[in-house]
């Protein structure tokens, strides 16, 4: 079991993007922040809020490790997240990480290796920008296909670009391919050895689908309800083939799409 650290941490500052999301950066003054996996997650705290007894999971977006930092994309639609919005810097902020397993990082001897994917959907494709700084490091040069129902739900672009060409779909076409990720001409295009998905449950299952007929590898992190973080309270449960029910917070967040019963 990876080990979990509770941090008191101090907020460098909190950006609206497109006026849809919020990049919050966080740091420690006094500690350096542990190693964290592409695809794990942390626990927020919320302060001050009678209507959030539970800590809200958030995925990590990016760590800067030369500035001790750690980004989270914060999506403002419940109690929770948009009290994370409203965080100005200096605020403090406690958070349990990391959490939960992460994504595969393919070995260079594998044959598949070639072209990997990385398909984000709105704010799904947040743990994608952090997966393909790791891909990159490792001597990879990943593909990001970033999707969402039109412009401004799509993340900055120049961000995931420093690691990998950029494709996007968003439903209403107002910013690249009109349509769903599974839509875009890339799939055509090109053909990928790994794929990795995040987003609304309906997409990850089209894509799962998509790499089930390709016969692709293919990973995908699950967004179920996670109050606790450690599998205390139940309610992220998924159903396996493997294993039967699990909690997403501990087996995952991170799943092969062969151990779900999405497909059967």
């Amino acid at each position: 079991m990876n080990k979990k650290y509770l941090f008191d941490l101090h907020v460098v500052s909190n950006e609206s993007i497109n006026g849809h999301y919020n990049l919050l950066k966080l740091t420690s003054d006094t500690e350096v922040l542990p190693v964290m996996s592409p695809g794990q997650f942390v626990e927020v705290r919320i302060e001050d809020s009678s209507n959030t007894l539970l800590r809200r999971p958030i995925s990590i977006h990016y760590v800067d490790r030369v500035r001790n930092e750690i980004w989270l994309l914060i999506l403002p639609i419940g109690h929770g997240t948009r009290r994370m919005a409203r965080y100005r810097k200096g605020d403090i902020v406690n958070v349990m990480l990391p959490l939960g397993h992460g994504f595969t990082i393919p070995s260079h001897e594998d044959v598949n290796a070639e072209n990997l994917l990385l398909v984000g959907g709105g704010v799904g494709s947040a743990p994608m920008l952090y997966l393909g700084k790791a891909l990159r490091d490792a001597g990879f040069s990943p593909l990001f296909l970033i999707g969402a129902r039109s412009a401004d739900g799509i993340v900055r672009q120049v961000d995931y670009a420093k690691y990998g060409d950029v494709y996007i779909s968003t439903e209403d076409g107002s910013v690249g391919e009109r349509g769903f990720v599974t839509d875009h001409t890339i799939w055509k295009a090109q053909s990928f050895g790994y794929i990795y998905a995040c987003g609304p449950k309906p997409m990850m299952i089209a894509v799962a689908k998509r790499a089930r007929q390709l016969g692709t590898y293919c990973e995908v992190s699950l967004e179920n309800k996670m109050g606790c973080g450690i599998g205390a309270c139940l309610c992220c449960i998924e159903d396996t083939i493997d294993a039967g029910h699990v909690c997403v917070c501990t087996e995952g967040p991170v799943f092969n799409i062969d151990r779900l019963k999405w497909l059967i």
